[in-house]
């Protein structure tokens, strides 16, 4: 990052972010990318790029875009989402179909889908291939955008890779700053014309950065170095998966259920064990009301995962 070569990103002009961006591009297979300092700029690029205001957005409920990004699609793109079940991580193509077809009685055009993978509130469960091509063909002549945000994680755990994944869908974004360990950024790649507004949408929303060749740099190292090693963070996530279905046979975590690096369970008393978890020095959280969430990465090893196993077995 000391001795990246910089210029001003606003102007095109900073040579190590747009070597991340074509790495990143070639990797997912698009035409090209742009990069935003957090995945959920990235989303709301997406949506301000190909959704259109006044239009519905089908989408998973619990997916990030809809839950965790504070309002912002309605705020930032003037869309209303059509929400669909997704409890297993996937969103079901009749879903999709039926949302669509309710253009034809007076209710909201869908411009886009969104999709998430993996997908964080079902425990990190990745898309199959068969699943992406059913609801491409589900969405038509509708884009579909994915959040990415551990598309590599995916990667890793189904074996397809992440141009293959991505080549069902519209647009694409990916975080740095996850399992890939760079302290932070993400990219969204697509078509170049959709890029090439996204770029815009970036001006907008206050993303354009100067000497980010800086913050690239550790990107670049991340989409180099960093992805093999997802596995290591998968086995340390089954590991506390048993753990947690040991100690709560009924709560939802299940180690055959847990293909990537994320655990979502819900004990019977959700609030206590991240206290509990905390006075072990085992950082955790809730994704809602009853609901924790584990997540394994770069910085936790084995005997991070022991510590935490057993501040488990002892939970009250």
């Amino acid at each position: 990052m000391s001795q990246a070569e910089v210029g001003d990103d606003g102007f095109g002009e900073d040579p190590t972010v747009a070597e991340l961006e074509a790495l990143y591009a070639a990797r997912v297979g698009k035409e090209a990318a742009v990069f935003v300092p957090s995945g959920t700029m990235a989303n709301q690029i997406a949506l301000r790029s190909l959704a259109r205001a006044g239009t519905a957005v089908v989408a998973g409920r619990t997916e990030h875009v809809v839950a965790f990004e504070a309002g912002a699609a309605a705020r930032n793109a003037g869309v209303q989402f059509h929400l669909v079940p997704d409890t297993d991580g996937v969103v079901e193509p009749s879903d999709v179909e039926y949302a669509i077809s309710l253009a034809a009685f007076h209710q909201p055009q869908v411009s886009l889908v969104s999709i998430e993978n993996t997908h964080m509130a079902s425990g990190g469960i990745p898309w199959t291939l068969d699943e992406l091509d059913a609801l491409r063909a589900a969405a038509g002549d509708v884009p579909v955008h994915m959040d990415g945000a551990r598309l590599l994680n995916a990667e890793v755990a189904t074996g397809a890779s992440a141009a293959s994944m991505a080549s069902r869908v519209t647009t694409v974004m990916t975080c740095l700053s996850k399992g890939l360990c760079a302290p932070v950024g993400s990219l969204l790649a697509g078509p170049a014309d959709v890029v090439a507004t996204g770029r815009v949408e970036r001006k907008r929303l206050g993303g354009a950065m100067r000497q980010a060749g800086v913050i690239a740099a550790a990107g670049i190292v991340a989409l180099r170095t960093m992805v093999d090693r997802l596995a290591e963070d998968h086995a340390r996530a089954r590991r506390l998966a048993e753990a947690a279905a040991d100690r709560w046979p009924g709560a939802g975590a299940d180690p055959a259920r847990t293909p990537t690096n994320i655990v979502v369970f819900s004990p019977p008393d959700a609030g206590a064990l991240v206290t509990h978890l905390g006075a072990h020095g085992v950082l955790a959280d809730m994704i809602r009301p009853g609901v924790v969430r584990l997540v394994t990465h770069h910085d936790v090893d084995d005997e991070g995962i022991e510590r935490a196993v057993l501040a488990i077995a002892k939970a009250p």
